[in-house]
């Protein structure tokens, strides 16, 4: 059973229509999950039943045989109950975190599937994809999650593509990136509830600021990153990204980006200290770094799928990067 929600009082205050009963959520916790992911899931909805005296909201806390978990910053999560039934009419959501292929747990793939199944909707927070991928719950649904899990998920599920944003609602299916995308994602389903000016009120008491829809992207804009809103440079930073695993030239880079090569370096010297060549190289590195500590790939597939030659030019661009060999940095892991 849910326990009933606390309800302090508060100076902030918001009249709403007597519920007959409370909207329920089930969150299911996987080993090394992010606790702001979760807490800024559940935060929204405790500061609803705040502002409105009265439970709106109710959750529970499920892990896997009804153990403690621990989070990624080394604090236990006290489990309200094993895995089980939903609660009648309850939105269950799957909560991972760091090392999402290593903490996968097939007794709760299985159980969500299942519940899936009997029309109960699953979604996933942070990382908690990785379980609905594997549960065959996202084939020809928009999704999403972390940035910097997306390449080795990628890698795991080819056919599987998460969108950039920081939430997606895909009928019955929604989805956080992690971090305070969790709290817009409960702000929209509060707001679905309730109306949005209740829902700019919760968003005020969480000193949330300006909600975002599920639009907005989890990364900063390159514009904001590189402190340049020259459309040219922001063409050819995403140009590279682009095209990673077979990198284009830099006169190509140029041509396609409306400038020319001598534009093109000035411009990068200027507003990102470095030339075209050296910024695209950090970026295949980047993600080299990513499929390194996320996946099980074989340094040599790592190497093509970020536009190395071969193993020893990747090796050697790593080493210069991060002062260690491939090899070495995926022991640490």
């Amino acid at each position: 059973m849910m326990r009933s929600s606390y309800i302090p009082k508060g100076a902030a205050s918001f009249r709403i229509a007597r519920v007959e009963a409370p909207r329920m959520f089930d969150f299911v916790l996987l080993p090394k999950l992010t606790m702001l992911a979760l807490s800024a899931a559940i935060e929204p909805l405790r500061v609803a039943n705040q502002i409105s005296q009265q439970e709106l909201y109710r959750w529970r806390i499920m892990t896997p045989g009804g153990a403690p978990v621990v989070c990624s910053n080394n604090i236990a999560i006290v489990a309200d109950a094993p895995l089980g039934p939903p609660e009648r009419g309850a939105r269950v959501f799957i909560c991972s975190g760091v090392e999402p292929a290593e903490t996968l747990d097939m007794s709760v793939t299985k159980w969500a599937a299942r519940q899936a199944a009997h029309g109960v909707p699953v979604g996933a927070i942070c990382t908690g994809a990785f379980t609905l991928a594997r549960a065959g719950l996202l084939r020809g649904r928009r999704f999403t999650l972390h940035w910097e899990n997306q390449p080795a998920f990628i890698e795991a599920w080819p056919d599987l593509v998460p969108t950039p944003n920081l939430y997606e609602v895909d009928r019955e299916l929604m989805t956080a990136a992690g971090g305070s995308a969790s709290t817009d994602l409960m702000l929209s389903v509060i707001e679905d509830d309730f109306g949005p000016e209740f829902a700019l009120t919760v968003s005020d008491m969480c000193l949330h600021g300006r909600s975002h829809s599920d639009h907005a992207p989890q990364k900063t804009a390159h514009s904001a990153a590189i402190g340049s809103r020259n459309r040219h440079l922001i063409a050819a930073i995403r140009l590279m990204q682009l095209n990673l695993e077979e990198p284009l030239g830099v006169e190509e880079i140029a041509r396609g980006s409306g400038i020319s090569k001598r534009q093109l370096e000035r411009s990068f010297a200027q507003h990102t200290g470095l030339s075209p060549r050296r910024y695209y190289t950090d970026l295949r590195l980047a993600r080299a770094y990513s499929l390194l500590s996320e996946t099980d790939l074989p340094i040599a597939e790592i190497a093509a799928a970020t536009g190395f030659g071969g193993t020893s030019a990747f090796a050697r661009a790593f080493r210069q990067k991060f002062d260690m060999a491939p090899g070495k940095f995926r022991k640490r892991w």
